[in-house]
């Protein structure tokens, strides 16, 4: 079975389970967690590791997170060891969240400018954004920051790219003077 279905799978029962008992929110936050903390490359490893034994892999798992997480969570979590799955715990945590983001309509929109933005900005590219009827009716806006833009933004929903960045309208305007075929006469 490939990793993408695995993952689907079980990120499907969890998010199931977790809406059956209302406690979706809260299972969110914890999964949030469990996804960060993957990135860390000890925990990483340790996860993808065969040496490990699932009893060690279950302590690591109480000591990081038990006192934090809900229960349904590090259930979760041991079914996952006994199963012999947790190698598939970074896979499974980003499928819950793109599931939970499907679940509850939220749009991701990635806004890359070459300052941060004020929150009354982000506010307003958040307006415009719902206004333009391109994302759901809820809006998750991830920032990032690329002094190499110069100046202006530039905004990814999906597979959509709006470019209105300072460094893109110089590119397009050099492409146009290469190919200008008018020359200056003397």
């Amino acid at each position: 079975m490939s990793l993408v279905r695995i993952a689907s799978r079980y990120a499907k029962s969890l998010l199931e389970l977790a809406h059956e008992q209302g406690k979706l929110d809260t299972v969110m936050g914890d999964i949030k967690v469990l996804q960060e903390s993957a990135e860390n490359r000890d925990l990483y490893l340790m996860l993808k590791s065969p040496i490990v034994n699932g009893g060690k892999k279950k302590q690591v798992f109480q000591a990081l997170f038990g006192e934090s997480f809900d229960k349904m969570t590090m259930g979760f979590l041991n079914i996952i060891v006994n199963k012999g799955r947790e190698n598939f715990l970074p896979e499974i945590a980003n499928e819950f969240v793109e599931q939970y983001r499907k679940f509850k309509n939220i749009s991701t929109v990635k806004v890359t400018s070459a300052k941060p933005l004020s929150v009354d900005a982000l506010d307003k590219i958040k307006t415009k954004l719902l206004a333009s009827n391109s994302t759901s009716e809820n809006v998750e806006i991830e920032t990032q920051v690329d002094p190499s833009l110069i100046g202006g933004f530039v905004i990814e929903i999906g597979d959509k790219l709006y470019d209105s960045s300072v460094a893109h309208k110089l590119a397009l305007l050099r492409k146009e003077f290469v190919g200008n075929i008018y020359e200056k006469q003397m």
